[in-house]
């Protein structure tokens, strides 16, 4: 099998129809190589130098990528698993929703591909920082050890709602979402 992107999507939708998500978790194929696919911080897939043009192959794609143990970012079929390069996170939330108010507010962001979060016990929020720059660098986990980065606009629509709460004797700045406190920031 080449490592033409058109050849996974046909592997993909084959062995996936009438689900909601591919079943990666229950994939586990040897290794195939290394393909010329990177996504950048911007959250553009690169194939072979050139942006994937088609936006159904990258959420299709999005579907079937998760990040292992080793830290490395892989796209997985039944038959075939392919490492690929990942800049920063490889998807983007944006679109932020509040729905309720306090500590019982839900946030939910939308994916750069169309998928939307809660963020919750499943989807947690944190925020940890750049090394290089120091700049904040907020993610939401969304699934198989992928991370969403939050785009500037959404982070800025979350600090909005940011409350500070007393954690383990400290005064830390954070939001509540679906019933949890998600620390952003130390307290004032």
């Amino acid at each position: 099998m080449s490592q033409n992107p058109e050849n996974l999507v046909e592997q993909v939708q084959e062995t996936s129809k009438n689900l909601s998500r591919p079943p990666i978790d229950k994939w586990h194929p040897e290794l195939s190589g290394d393909m010329d696919l990177r996504i950048n911080r911007e959250g553009q897939w690169i194939h072979k130098g050139e942006p994937l043009g088609r936006e159904a192959i990258v959420r299709l794609f999005s579907t079937i990528l998760r990040r292992e143990e080793d830290g490395e970012y892989y796209l997985v079929t039944p038959v075939e698993k392919w490492r690929i390069q990942v800049d920063d996170t490889p998807l983007l939330a944006h679109s932020f929703q509040l729905e309720g108010s306090g500590e019982g507010q839900v946030i939910k962001f939308t994916t750069n591909v169309g998928e939307t979060i809660e963020v919750g016990d499943e989807h947690p929020l944190s925020v940890g920082s750049y090394e290089d720059t120091g700049q904040p660098r907020p993610v939401i986990r969304v699934r198989h050890g992928l991370d969403a980065r939050l785009v500037t606009a959404a982070y800025y629509d979350l600090a909005e709602h940011v409350v500070e709460q007393t954690v383990d004797g400290k005064t830390v700045l954070g939001v509540f979402s679906a019933g949890n406190f998600y620390k952003i920031g130390p307290g004032g």
